[in-house]
């Protein structure tokens, strides 16, 4: 008994120690960790085995604690990134996201049942349970990927939405078809399909309105709260899945993602240390499961799928994929590079790797119960479907995530999706209102700042912030500066300010870097050294003499950034070279209008006469919509 506590206990430590190394190295090289976590596991498993007598992590080495470890994992996993889903940025794209959680999710289930059926010749019910786990996409591989490559919120939003939707309704759909499998009588699949994902939600509802409630209005012990708290969010996830799978197997998943969308939307205290102790404690189970499952595999039944385990994986990443995420973003709100770049970036996750693991086993066991009743065929059936789902399930997975995981930012690169970055230094309320103006515009815009109490506050406003001190090189690079467009030094402190200023225009080479001088006097000085500068306290007084002497300007000037827009775009498009203005009018949206004309470092307001060159920077006024649709017409 010692002896194999021991085993045990050296396993998960090296396991968990492989985990920590495969995150160091994937922040080292700016891939997804799961690249390195699946090599860890197929090193412990699979690789070993070919190099010992016998592999380092066999089935045996987790006793019948595998599936219960496995559940308990996937319910924090789930959870934590159903906390960090932001219903507000589900705005970016509603009807894209809810027909790739909808349509997308049946296509890619119809399509995937019906390659698999045809290419292996397997029963329906086997193609329909694979079909059903590869619909995940998953937020353990989209997270990652969606760290490195900084693409556009409404692009983010899609991937994480869909990878946390279809990791549930994936999850539950397959329980569903699995019951059948393992017996015909239980029912059919809508009602078991919809009794599962109706406990979940009501299960979930239930538990983060008690958690919202404990967190609110109960005293947690003012020395121990934000720990409090913590562990009061992580038992609360681990009640919800356990009370959901009580009344349903498979429930709850469904209930661990309502509570975390649920929770991670109300305002909560201690949201900011509750966020950072479940993404610790992810990294950790996440690594843990992805390494224990991988070590599991069989190079020989991977192997044994031949070229037809290469045409499935074709078929779902290069075909279905595709088809389902252009079918999905029919209209103009996704470029045709951000269709194709979601289209060849849906890695599966950690749903159908662990589900597939799990059904595998019981297939495995009833087979065997088939065996000793003398129903052979049912059983060698069955076994054979449990060996192939676990083959297709994997080989989908290694393949997705490493081809589509580690390729992502070569991808987004060539597809040019990866839009210029903003920093803005300083996430105190000029920082926080500068950032939301940008960000209506359709700008990447990253906030730098090192208090917490205005971290917090612009992050519950929504802004993606970079935690550290804007003067410092490292935390400006971490924060994206060499893929930056703009800096703007936002902060309090001028001499802080000014050093921001330097450092983004000699070190980094930003194209345009403006400084905040809170000390009129000090405008002079910053001007001196070639930094652009705005003066508050001169802003201000311009605002109040426009408000006296210039009432309607002010109140116009007042609406923009509500309603209307003015924005500066380069003319590039080949159309307008060369044509006055008067013909390019009326081919601009209704109610826009060019005012300025800036060529060779001088701007003028033109003429109707006036013929536009190439380069020429041009001012558009107008209405928000009409302003973006000119300056896309304007830059083609």
């Amino acid at each position: 008994m010692a002896g194999g506590s021991s085993v045990l206990i050296a396993t998960v430590a090296a396991i968990i120690g492989l985990g920590v190394g495969a995150q160091i190295l994937a922040d080292r090289f700016q891939l997804p960790s799961i690249i390195f976590l699946i090599a860890a596991g197929l090193a412990l498993g699979p690789g070993s085995g070919l190099v010992l007598e016998s592999a380092l992590v066999t089935r045996g080495s987790f006793g019948s604690s595998l599936p219960a470890i496995v559940g308990l994992s996937v319910a924090i996993i789930v959870f934590e990134g159903a906390f960090h889903l932001r219903l507000d940025n589900l705005r970016e794209a509603p009807a894209e996201n809810v027909r790739l959680v909808t349509v997308g999710a049946l296509i890619a289930l119809l399509a995937t049942a019906a390659v698999t059926k045809f290419t292996f010749g397997v029963a329906w019910d086997i193609s329909f349970l694979i079909g059903a786990l590869l619909v995940a996409t998953g937020p353990t591989v989209i997270a990652p990927i969606v760290e490195v490559v900084a693409v556009r919120d409404r692009v983010e939003a899609a991937l994480e939405t869909e990878g946390i939707v279809n990791d549930v309704t994936a999850a539950i759909a397959a329980v569903a078809v699995f019951k059948l499998i393992m017996n015909p009588n239980q029912g059919n699949f809508p009602t078991l399909f919809v009794e599962r994902l109706g406990i979940g939600v009501v299960v979930g509802i239930t538990v983060a309105a008690v958690l919202w409630y404990l967190l609110r209005y109960i005293d947690l012990s003012p020395g121990n709260a934000p720990q409090n708290a913590r562990l009061l969010v992580l038992a609360g996830a681990l009640v919800a899945y356990a009370v959901a799978n009580y009344f349903a197997a498979e429930a709850g998943v469904a209930a661990v993602a309502t509570a975390g969308v649920v929770l991670g939307n109300m305002d909560i205290p201690y949201e900011e240390n509750i966020a950072e102790f479940k993404g610790d404690v992810t990294l950790v189970v996440l690594s843990f499961v992805f390494i224990a499952l991988a070590a599991l595999l069989d190079f020989g039944q991977l192997v044994s799928l031949g070229y037809r385990g290469i045409v499935v994986v074709v078929a779902v990443a290069l075909v279905i994929r595709p088809v389902l995420v252009f079918v999905s973003t029919i209209g103009d709100r996704f470029t045709t590079e951000e269709k194709v770049f979601m289209s060849l970036v849906g890695p599966r996750g950690i749903i159908p790797a662990s589900v597939a693991t799990l059904f595998a086993v019981e297939m495995q066991t009833r087979a065997t119960e088939l065996r000793e009743a003398g129903m052979i065929a049912q059983a060698d059936q069955l076994a054979q479907g449990a060996t192939l789902l676990v083959s297709v399930v994997f080989l989908v997975i290694l393949a997705t995530v490493v081809f589509e995981g580690g390729l992502a930012r070569y991808l987004a690169d060539y597809l040019d999706v990866i839009p210029m970055r903003v920093l803005v230094i300083g996430g105190g309320r000029v920082g926080r209102t500068l950032a939301g103006r940008l960000e209506e515009r359709g700008e990447n815009v990253v906030i730098v700042e090192n208090d917490e109490t205005q971290v917090e506050a612009a992050r519950n406003e929504g802004h993606t912030v970079h935690i550290g001190d804007g003067t410092d090189t490292e935390v400006l690079k971490t924060a994206g500066v060499d893929n930056a467009r703009i800096v703007a030094a936002a902060t309090g402190d001028d001499d802080a300010n000014l050093l921001v200023a330097q450092l983004a225009s000699s070190k980094f080479g930003v194209e345009t870097v403006i400084a905040r001088a809170n000390d009129p006097d000090n405008v002079d000085a910053f001007e001196d050294l070639g930094v652009r500068t705005i003066s508050s306290t001169l802003a201000t007084a311009q605002a109040l003499d426009n408000a006296i002497e210039r009432p309607a300007l002010a109140d116009w000037m007042g609406e923009i950034g509500r309603s209307g827009d003015v924005q500066e775009v380069e003319v590039t498009n080949e159309e307008l070279i060369g044509r006055p203005i008067r013909e390019i009018g009326p081919d601009l949206p209704s109610g826009t209008l060019i005012t300025l004309v800036a060529r060779d470092g001088e701007t003028r307001v033109p003429s109707a006469d006036s013929v536009l060159e190439a380069g020429d920077r041009i001012t558009l006024i107008g209405q928000k919509e009409g302003v973006r649709e000119a300056m896309e017409y304007c830059s083609r």
